[in-house]
Formats: structure tokens, sequence, C-alpha cells
């Protein structure tokens, strides 16, 4: 008799478990690494909880996250519990309409929600913030508790409200003391969803948040532009404080069955009665709000004290940031604040595109910090102010190679805050650099180093590639050279069976998962920094020299404080905390000199200081053909 070949079902159980659970622990583990390395565990430590403790903003998201999940389970319960009931009790067309309407916000795309609930907030000029994500996860989570407790009341007697108002029951008695009772597991099944979904979401939350205000998934998507292991102690927690929830939700029923198993024999104390239970609640929640109140009053009091100079000079004491994530200086904020009595509201974009969304959605900001040829479409499209810049003493810092921007000539809208280029990093032990030096952006077609290569996942990068690998401009709009590049990347893909990445380039980098990638110069200053076996190459084919550049929208409510930030961010303390921070060239001439000079913080590091003068390079202009065009093509290269 032959043996079965089937895996045992204790084999296929342990590697579900592993499947499962071994990104979880993974997690847990890395969370107490003494590096900022999520590869390479380097040695114990717990700086991160520290600097997650430490982190106002990222201690605000949790905050914010669990009370919108737990005011938005509430809320949305009690609403779908109570329309589920008024429904069982309606005509059959009406239940069918609702139901279809109910099941719309379920099977509808998040992002195609997000932005509806974006415009509509937009066009009834609400302005964006808790309240409205309080209301979009509200809205979202009813159809979740109206499909869990519809099941249970459509299997109950339809007869059971009149009987129960027949014995005396006003229709609220009925509701409450009948009908709940009965629905409870079906409530309680829709609230659980409920705040899992509220908890959990990202994509709505994303658009119609505001003035600052932003939850857990939020936070974790915009701090992915830099390794920060603070997100793995806050995971670590949240997976700590879901397991402790879930391992009393167990043991409760337990604990009952026994007291109760305890009372029937005689033994063992009464049970609080349902009364003293509520009274037990309704101190502790006091406690708590009274708790609260008195911090919030001590803050205000202390707030109102430390801004009234700040008020009296600028007409606010708030100033609006809108930047790229992990694009500040561990200090620069809370420096700002502290020198100037403001507070500052920091919110994060992932994309130029993103940032002129928001825009045009109508969102307000008192300073932006987008790149270069989006700046030229902002000013094209009337959507900024010119600079007082006689408010801005600092800009004589500035290096001399960012006097002049091709994105605003004549210095009258825009102020560096970082610059660099596009380049290659590579594994000088496994690549020869005189071939990296020889072939530039052609080593991407190499085939001796197929299957070992990053490409950007970006479509003005991967075709400012390809551009460049053939001698052509990365703003040229001709059909023919456009084409030539897509055939170029299409062989790339052939051919090599490049990785496109984004941000995660650089821990993969760094732990040496590929010998080459194309990266951004701040991520390669990094990369270089941590491993010693890396080198940074910008093509002699040329490439891309971009600039961000601090910006004041056309609507900002308080120019007068962002003039101020941008004079600040130009001191010599700001820039030096930034470029340290981050890794990006500084626009300060005194602290890019100090880093890439003798005895500088990066010295040997080739990445940092972008060349300049080289004829080859270019910085991307506006070009609404070339965007539509690069658009269309790469979508087939992606696809391919």
């Amino acid at each position: 008799m032959k043996k079965s070949r089937k895996l045992p079902s204790r084999v296929i159980i342990i590697l579900t478990m592993l499947f499962f659970y071994l990104p979880i622990l993974y997690i847990i583990i890395f969370s107490f690494n003494d590096s900022r390395s999520l590869t390479h565990f380097s040695g114990f430590s717990l700086q991160w909880y520290e600097k997650m403790f430490a982190d106002d903003t990222m201690m605000a998201a949790v905050f914010y996250t669990i009370l919108v999940a737990v005011l938005a389970t509430a809320i949305s319960t009690i609403v779908g519990t109570i329309t589920a009931i008024g429904l069982s009790r309606s005509h059959r067309i009406l239940q069918a309409a609702v139901q279809r309407i109910n099941d719309l916000p379920v099977m509808n795309p998040d992002i195609i929600t997000g932005i509806g609930l974006l415009m509509l907030f937009s066009a009834l000029a609400v302005g964006k913030g808790f309240m409205t994500m309080l209301l979009a996860h509200i809205m979202f989570c009813i159809p979740y508790v109206m499909l869990s407790v519809s099941p249970k009341l459509r299997s109950l007697d339809p007869n059971l409200t009149d009987a129960a108002m027949d014995l005396g029951a006003t229709p609220w008695q009925a509701i409450w003391r009948v009908i709940v009772p009965q629905i409870k597991p079906g409530i309680i099944s829709g609230a659980l969803i409920a705040f899992t979904m509220s908890f959990d979401d990202f994509v709505i939350s994303y658009f119609v948040t505001g003035n600052g205000v932003q939850n857990i998934s939020i936070l974790v998507y915009t701090m992915s532009k830099r390794v920060n292991p603070s997100i793995n102690a806050l995971s670590t927690l949240v997976i700590v404080i879901i397991t402790l929830c879930l391992g009393i939700a167990n043991l409760v029923p337990i604990v009952r069955e026994r007291r109760a198993k305890a009372l029937a024999e005689g033994e063992g104390k009464p049970a609080m009665s349902r009364g003293k239970r509520r009274a037990l609640c309704a101190a502790v929640a006091c406690v708590v709000v009274i708790a609260v109140a008195a911090v919030g009053i001590g803050g205000s009091a202390a707030k109102t004290a430390r801004t009234q100079e700040a008020i009296a000079k600028y007409g606010s004491a708030t100033l609006k940031l809108y930047i790229w994530g992990e694009y500040l200086g561990e200090n620069v904020i809370s420096d700002f604040e502290s020198q100037y009595g403001v507070d500052v509201i920091v919110e994060y974009f992932d994309s130029n595109e993103m940032m002129y969304t928001k825009l045009q959605a109508g969102d307000s900001y008192d300073l932006l910090v987008p790149s270069d040829y989006m700046i030229e479409r902002l000013i094209e499209n009337d959507m900024l102010q010119k600079l007082d810049l006689s408010l801005i003493p600092n800009r004589e810092n500035l290096t001399d190679s960012l006097l002049e921007l091709d994105c605003d000539p004549e210095g009258e809208y825009a102020v560096p805050y970082f610059w660099g280029s596009v380049g290659l990093v590579y594994n000088h032990e496994n690549v020869d650099p005189a071939v990296v030096e020889a072939e530039g952006w052609d080593i991407l077609l190499d085939t001796d180093y197929a299957g070992r290569i990053y490409m950007y996942d970006s479509e003005r990068d991967s075709f400012m590639t390809a551009l460049k690998a053939l001698g052509y401009s990365m703003n040229t709009d001709n059909e023919q050279e456009l084409q030539e590049a897509y055939e170029w990347l299409m062989q790339c893909n052939a051919a090599m069976s490049p990785v496109y990445v984004t941000d995660e380039v650089i821990d993969n980098m760094i732990s040496g998962a590929k010998d080459i990638a194309v990266v951004y110069s701040g991520d390669a200053t990094v990369i270089l920094d941590e491993n010693e076996d890396m080198s940074y190459c910008e093509p002699y084919q040329g490439t891309n020299i971009w600039v961000d550049a601090m910006v004041i929208p056309a609507n900002a409510e308080n120019p007068l404080l962002a003039h101020e930030f941008i004079n600040f961010v130009l001191t010599y303390e700001a820039s030096y905390d930034n470029s340290e921070t981050v890794g990006y060239a500084s626009p300060n001439a005194q602290v890019l000199e100090e880093m890439s000079g003798e005895m500088g913080l990066y010295e040997e590091n080739e990445a940092y200081l972008p060349r300049t003068d080289y004829e080859l390079d270019e910085m991307f202009h506006n070009n609404d053909t070339l965007r539509r065009t690069l658009s269309e093509l790469w979508i087939k290269v992606k696809a391919s």
C-alpha cells in the first residue's frame, strides 16, 4: 500500500500560522533593533520606543485613531441598528431599495469614495480635519453594521414587537427590552467590524483629513520616505494591545461561567448589580472627562500666554505646512514653535500630483515644499503669491548654485529647501566602477547584471533615465524620441527583469539585496553611509538635477508667518538639522561646505553633493503634452 503524499494537516496548519504571524514577529523583533536597519539586527535597544513616546506627532496620530474609531463605532452602531430595525418594519420595496443603496459604500472602491468625499467637503466649503474624518468614518461604517444586524432581524418572529406592546410596552421599550437583546450578537459583530474598519482605514482618511489631523495609517504611509523603526515600535504596541483585548474577550466568558456555577452551588460573592455597574462606569467616565478637561484648560492657558505676541505680530499663531514625508530635521518644528511662540500644523504628501489635487480641491496651506516642475505649474495657474524678499534676509545664505532656479529665474516665488540628483547606487564589490563610469545609464541594459537591478517606480525618473541614455533631453515632447525611450524601457524589462521600487530601495540596498539601483541622491547618501560597499555615480549622459523649494500659496491665510518660517529654515542651525537628518544637500552655503568638506559628516560620501555646471544635466519643466504622453506610455511599461 502506497503512502499518501499529502502534507499532514498539522504541517499545513503550522505553515499557515507562519504565513500569518511571521511578518508580525519580524516587526516585533526589529522594534528592538539597535540600528535603523529593517534587515540586519545589530543589537538590543529600546531607543525606538523612547523616540515613539517622545514624538508628539506619533502620539497625536494614536489619539486621533482611537478617538475616531470609538466615536465612529458608537455612532454608526446606534444609527445602523435603529435603521435596520426600522427597515425590518417597512415595505419590501423600500427594504430592497435601501439595501441596494447600503451595498454601494461596501462595493465601491475606497479611492472613489475618498475622492467623492473630498470634492463634497470642498464644494460645501467645509474645513477638513477631525470632524470631516469622523463623518467619513461614520458614513462607511454604518453599512457594515446594517449588514450584520439585518440577518438577525429577519430571523425574529415578526409579531414579537406587537406582542410586547400588547402587554403594555411602549415602542421604545419593545425595541430596547425585546428586540435588542435578541439581536445583540449581530450588533456586537457590527460594532467590531466598524471599529476594525475605522481603525485600519487609510485611503478614505487620507483624502478627507486636514489641519494636521492624521491617523496611524496615514502616519505610517507618510513616514515611509525614510526607514523609521519607531513605526515598528508603534506597531508592536498596537499588536500587544490587540492581543490583550482578545485575551480578555476570551477570558470573560470563562470567568462568568465559573462565577455562575459557584453561585449556583452557593459559593462566592454575588455579582455586582446592574445599577452598581452603571454607577461605576459613570464614575470612571467622569474622572476621565475631568482629567482631559483639566489638561486642556491648563494647556490652553499656557498656549494663550505663549502666543499673544505672535498673534499681535502675525495676525495668527498657527502655520500650516504641507511637505514631503520624512523631510524635516528632528528639531526644526519644535525649535521654530519655541522661538516664535506659535504652533505648526504639518501635513505630508507623497507626490507633487497629490499635493496639486488637494490644492485644486480648495485646501488651504500657508507654506508648500513642491518640486521644481510643479512650482512652474503652480505659477502658470496663478496658485502662488510673490515673496516679500525683505522678510527673508537669510536668503543671502543660499549657495551660489541655487540663487537662480530654472523654475523661478527671478526668485520671486520660491526659496530652495533641498536639492539633489538622480543617479546609480551600485555595489563596487560586485560591479566594476570603471564599467559604471563607462556605460552610465546603459548599464541598466547590460545583461551581465540581469536580475540584479532596481528601477525607481516613477514615470518621470524612468523616462529620464531612458531619454538620457539615448542622448535626448528629458524635457522633450518629440513623439519619436519618447517612443524610442519607451522601447528602451521595454527592452530593459525584457532583458534585465528589473524590480520597480520606491522608498524601500534604501533598506534593500543597505542590505545588499541588489547590485545596482536608480535612486535619489539623498537616499544614496543614507545607503552609502550605512553600507561601505556601495558607491554612487551620476552618469556621463546627464541626469536630473532637481530642487524642492518653499512657496506660499495664493490662498495662504498666514503669509507673514510663512515668510518667517522660510527665513528660519535658511539659518545655519535649521539647515544643518534638516540636512543631517534627511541626507539631502542643504541650500545653505555654510552647511553645504561643512557637510561635504574636510572632517564633515559626508566628507567621503560622494552622493551628498550634486554636481554643478554640467551641460547635460537638466531640471524638469512643466509640460502638459509630455505629462500626458508619459502617463500613457508608463502604463504600458508597467504592464509588460
